[in-house]
């Protein structure tokens, strides 16, 4: 059976989105089985100018991630940029607390402290942190 990857990251920019994309397709060609929030969740933007009112809008998105993060194995967190995105670490604590594998993935060198992200977020990633996605295959 296919191990499940739940793909956490930032979803706000073409740069964001193309990244994404490229990192569920080399652990598509690894054989992993993935869920792509930008493709595979919905987005409050089209929810609501479909006519949903915010509020559900607010819900069916949460609610979709939370079955989807615990359907799944792994978690993979992408920290790029200079924070990593607030609902990803918000993913990231749902698989944490489910007792889900959760790795990381930065390439950028930036960091909110001097060398060090957030205590949180690296003790929930337990010292897994891909520099790469050639890196990544390596912690998959």
């Amino acid at each position: 059976m296919k191990k499940r990857v739940y793909i956490a990251g930032p979803l706000f920019s073409q740069a964001e989105l193309d990244f994404n994309e490229n990192v569920e397709k080399s652990l598509n060609d690894l054989g992993y089985e993935t869920f792509l929030p930008q493709r595979d969740g919905h987005t409050l933007s089209d929810l609501i100018s479909r006519g949903e009112p915010e509020d559900d809008a607010i819900k069916k998105i949460f609610e979709l991630d939370v079955r989807e993060i615990q359907k799944s194995d792994i978690l993979l967190l992408i920290l790029d940029g200079r924070v990593p995105d607030e609902g990803a670490c918000v993913e990231l604590g749902i698989a944490y607390a489910n007792k889900k594998e959760c790795i990381g993935l930065k390439t950028d060198s930036r960091c909110l402290m001097e060398n060090l992200d957030n205590p949180l977020i690296l003790g929930a990633l337990d010292g897994k942190i891909a520099r790469s996605i050639d890196d990544l295959r390596n912690f998959l």
